[in-house]
This record gives structure tokens, C-alpha cells and sequence, in this order.
């Protein structure tokens, strides 16, 4: 498909099954590649809502530097954003995050400010809240609790899923922020009551890059928990073995939450005996390579499950 420039690239991601990790014919996964988006992840699509509707309401100006808390992702892609619309960007990360992330958002031109790793990315958010408040000339679009957020999965993640599989019986995707799973859930809701939204978790006090565990104590705004039909807790040695195994039956390359969206699908697939389970990948795996997880021992994976890296 052609676009007039990158931003206007963002989405329209490939939706494919995964007959290998399906448990029958009759129970059907299927994959919603978000790795496949300009800077390869899910977070593009929210990066451009957020900052395009910061620029319509008058909130972005001249002279205004973006900021955002982010485990990764999410200021990756604002960086690439930002960029093209002509902002600066400043970037508050954990400092135990896996190298690449510091790499790419450095190659974009983003300014990055490190919290303490131990903290995580409730760290992350509470030093960039602080920022803002010392310097109005921050503007912090604050994934968390923006309406833009959901906004882009309904607008965007929701309806490609009912083009590309109108039988879609269950969406599962990682509780992050909350906006896919809002957002892309009330789309599908709309479309039919029936379907199921379910949240990959992390279990308490496992690290996964970009999922995040509620009963740390932060419930982001724009997470309604009512909207889900279940919460599955998902350790970080399950995600990291089934993220090497998305490689190794499908050859599919993503990211870690992709391994624990896979699992938490997986278990809903093992409950129902007729579904059409869509999971989404939030990105690909080029981030995690110094992660070792396709070429380590499961011993060695288990080591890093338990340590102290944010992979």
C-alpha cells in the first residue's frame, strides 16, 4: 500500500494464523504482527494519535519538547514521530532496559533520561512527572492516561482485525498501558457482544518489557478493567520459551509480550472446543537480540527470567 510519508505508514499490519501452535482445526490462532509498523512496534499507531491530537488542540507548539516515561517502545516511536512533525523529543526509561532500545531511540535523535532500573517504569513515570513539572516547556502526552491511546486501536487495530477475520471469537493482547486492549476491545465489541477480551499479564514481581502487573499498585486511567473477560498471569521463563518457539514452529520474530500473549491465548485455546483467537504481537524481535532468548539453553533463559535485565 502506498503512503504519502511514514507516519502515514503506521498500521494496516498482517493478521496470520498459526496453524502449529493451534491445538485443533476447530480452534484457530491467529497472529496480528504489530512488529510489521515503521519502527517496529504497536506503538506507533498511539504515538502519532497522541501527538496529532496534541497538535489539533494547540497543546504541541513551537518551542515545546515532547517527553514521555516508556519501558521502550513508546518512545521509539514517538521519537520517529516527533521527528517528522519537527519536535524534539525527550525520552525517561528505566535504566535495566535491554541496550538496543537506548541505540535506537539515540539514533532517531531523542534525549534520554534514565530512572532507577529497581523502580520499573513506575519509576520511569514518576521522574518524568517531576520533569514536567519543574519545565513547562515539557510536554508530556502520558500514554497512560490519554484518550488518544484506546482511541487509535478503536480507530485503527479494531477494525483491520473485523476486516481481515469477522469470525474473531477472542481478542488476547498484553495489559500495558491498556489502550489496545480498550481500545481494539470496544471496537470488537460493537461488532459482536460475544467476543472475549482477555489480558496477558505478568505474574507479581516478573519483569516483562511492556506488560505490566496491576498489583504493583498502579492502575493506568485508561485501563477499565470491566471491559475484560479475564486476566491470565503469565511468568517471564513461559514468555521467554514461547517466544522462542513463535520462532522456531512459525517463524514468526517478536518481541517477549509476544511470547506471553501466546501462552495466555494458548490457555484459553485448551478451554473451548470452537474459537478463532486473535493474539497480537506487540513488536518484532530485533530489540531482544542481545537477550540471547533464540540461541540460549532453557536453563539460560531461566537465569535471565529470574534476573535483574528488563528484556
Amino acid at each position: 500500500m502506498r503512503s504519502g510519508n511514514l507516519i502515514e505508514a503506521i498500521g494496516d499490519t498482517p493478521l496470520v494464523e498459526l496453524p502449529a501452535l493451534s491445538p485443533s482445526p476447530s480452534v484457530r490462532l491467529f497472529a496480528k504482527l504489530e512488529g510489521n509498523n515503521p519502527t517496529g512496534s504497536v506503538k506507533d499507531r498511539i504515538a502519532r494519535a497522541m501527538a496529532l491530537a496534541a497538535l489539533d488542540d494547540g497543546a504541541l507548539s513551537a518551542g515545546r519538547t515532547i517527553l514521555e516515561p516508556t519501558s521502550g517502545n513508546t518512545g521509539i516511536s514517538l521519537a520517529m514521530v516527533a521527528g517528522r512533525l519537527g519536535f524534539p523529543f525527550t525520552a525517561v526509561m528505566p535504566d535495566n532496559v535491554s541496550p538496543e532500545r537506548g541505540q535506537l531511540l539515540a539514533a532517531y535523535g531523542a534525549e534520554i533520561v534514565y530512572s532507577p532500573g529497581e523502580k520499573g517504569s513506575n519509576g520511569a513515570i514518576e521522574a518524568a512527572q517531576e520533569m514536567a513539572a519543574r519545565d513547562d516547556r515539557y510536554l508530556m502526552l502520558y500514554q497512560y492516561g490519554n484518550a488518544a491511546n484506546p482511541q487509535a486501536h478503536y480507530e485503527t487495530t479494531g477494525p483491520e482485525i473485523i476486516r481481515d477475520l469477522p469470525e474473531v471469537t477472542h481478542f488476547v493482547a498484553g495489559l500495558g498501558t491498556g489502550g489496545t486492549l480498550m481500545g481494539t476491545g470496544r471496537r470488537l465489541r460493537e461488532f459482536n457482544p460475544a467476543v472475549q477480551i482477555i489480558a496477558a499479564a505478568p505474574e507479581l514481581d516478573d519483569r516483562i518489557q511492556g506488560l505490566r502487573s496491576l498489583e504493583e499498585g498502579f492502575v493506568p486511567p485508561i485501563l477499565d478493567l470491566s471491559l475484560l473477560d479475564g486476566r491470565i498471569m503469565v511468568s517471564g521463563e513461559e514468555s521467554f520459551r514461547k517466544t522462542a518457539e513463535l520462532l522456531q514452529k512459525e517463524g514468526v520474530f517478536a518481541g517477549v509480550s509476544s511470547g506471553a500473549a501466546l501462552a495466555a491465548a494458548q490457555r484459553v485455546a485448551s478451554r473451548v472446543s470452537e474459537a478463532n483467537i486473535v493474539c497480537l504481537f506487540a513488536d518484532g524481535g530485533w530489540k531482544y537480540l542481545s537477550a540471547g532468548l533464540w540461541t540460549d539453553g532453557a536453563e539460560a533463559l531461566r537465569e535471565k527470567a529470574e534476573g535483574k535485565v528488563w528484556w
